[in-house]
């Protein structure tokens, strides 16, 4: 926890840079909710290649964040995590200067039925 999937089209390969987006929101999601560490943190890129927005008008760009955590926060401490992923999300596409960019966060609470196990290194599986 936190599971966190961004979905990206491919005219936004040149400009995100995958890593460096998720390495800054771990950390802010980490600053910004608490029970939320760096480690617990885990990020899946999927990039889109085909993707109609509205009359298919060109230029276009569709960047959204899932970010599914534990049941318990509360409302307003969700809106302020999904301001501030958005606000990254929008300083990392900021140089698609010819492209119009839809960005969109969704902050959900993971079912209650979710269940991991983690497995170290080195150890028997």
């Amino acid at each position: 926890m936190p599971h966190i999937l961004v979905d990206h089209d491919a005219t936004l390969r040149e400009f995100l840079d995958t890593r460096r987006f998720a390495h800054e929101l771990h950390a802010l999601a980490a600053k910004t909710v608490d029970g939320i560490t760096i480690e617990s943190c885990k990020t899946r890129f999927r990039c889109v290649e085909e993707v109609v927005i509205a009359h298919d008008a060109p230029r276009q760009a569709l960047i959204h964040v899932d970010f599914a955590i534990l049941p318990g926060r509360t409302t307003e401490a969700k809106t302020v995590l999904g301001q501030a992923v958005l606000d990254l999300v929008r300083a990392h596409t900021a140089a698609a200067t010819q492209l119009t960019v839809h960005a969109s966060v969704e902050v959900r609470d993971l079912d209650a039925a979710y269940t991991k196990h983690v497995t170290p290194a080195g150890t028997e599986r």
